[in-house]
């Protein structure tokens, strides 16, 4: 079965900024695709070529066929785009955006109404669908969100960091959604910054930093580019310096990458458990104090620090 999305070396430039720089994969029918990086790797800016909003500098990509540089009608006809930043009108309720936005799309009468009430049993709004959306919470109008770019029914759905502030119950429902959607046959490119969110969602990731896509494939077969090592993460007592470890702890026998990370340090070594005490002597000997250790398999996390040197979210 042929991919509905393939893009071929999509490049991006604003004047002398490279925001895209020769990013090309595919996205099977049925999967879900993340785009995984830090802000401002050129997440938002590949989905904004691909939806066609913005044309690209260079390069092209074929969504179920069509193409988004010469082809734009037919290809906003396949997707459903779910921004990163809230498009809904404040002062109509949740019912009168997707009245608004069902008839942007083309559809009237009986079947948007219709539709409407099947995409508000989705995002599970139906009861709260009178309401203006001013009164909802963040996770509520993510929800709408969601709701409004599922209204045609898209072959594909492109979703832009659509967990971005808002509470861990809205979170955990939304991704919990993307999953039920994935399940019911569509397919998702969604972008996010969290490595957990990527590693419950994806089928397969893209891991992209400075506009460039450095890493591609499954999760296991991305965790393999890291090797047979583990990942130990230190939590430092309050107002603790990381920085002050990292020079230490790279001298230590085993050790591949030190990095510091808010109130932690993230090490990858051949084996946790050989370095531990060594690690915890080496914060003793600085005056550092360690609140608690988490010992890890490889991971994203991982994998992105093994390519680039630095922590995924830096």
């Amino acid at each position: 079965m042929a991919p509905i999305l393939e893009a071929r070396h999509l490049v991006k430039q604003f004047g002398d900024l490279k925001a895209v720089n020769d990013v090309s994969f595919e996205v099977e029918q049925g999967t879900i695709f993340s785009l995984l990086g830090p802000n401002g790797a050129g997440k938002t800016t590949t989905i904004s070529m691909l939806s066609t909003l913005i044309k690209p500098t260079s390069g092209d990509a074929l969504i179920d066929g069509f193409s988004i540089t010469r082809q734009s009608v037919e290809v906003r006809r396949a997707i459903g785009v779910v921004p990163q930043e809230i498009a809904l009108y404040e002062d109509l309720t949740a019912m009168e955006n997707l009245v608004f936005w069902g008839q942007m799309y083309g559809l009237s009468g009986q079947a948007l109404r219709a539709r409407i009430g099947e995409v508000l049993d989705q995002i599970d709004l139906r009861d709260r669908a009178r309401e203006r959306i001013k009164t909802y919470s963040g996770g509520m109008k993510r929800r709408v969100n969601i709701g409004v770019g599922l209204l045609h029914k898209p072959r594909l759905l492109f979703m832009d960091e659509p967990t971005v502030g808002i509470d861990p119950q809205s979170r955990r429902a939304i991704l919990d959604s993307v999953k039920t959607l994935r399940d019911g046959g569509m397919t998702i490119l969604y972008t996010t910054h969290y490595m957990e969110e990527a590693e419950e969602l994806s089928d397969r990731v893209g891991i992209i930093d400075h506009g460039q896509l450095i890493a591609l494939g499954t999760q296991a077969e991305l965790t393999a580019r890291v090797g047979e090592t583990d990942t130990l993460i230190l939590h430092l007592g309050e107002n603790e310096d990381p920085h002050h470890l990292v020079e230490a702890l790279a001298t230590i026998p085993g050790v591949l990458k030190v990095n510091p990370l808010d109130s932690q340090v993230s090490i990858i070594a051949t084996s946790a458990e050989e370095i531990l005490a060594l690690v915890v002597g080496k914060a003793n000997e600085l005056g550092t104090r360690i609140h608690s250790v988490d010992m890890r398999e490889p991971n994203l996390e991982a994998v992105f620090l093994h390519l680039t040197g630095r922590a995924l979210r830096d």
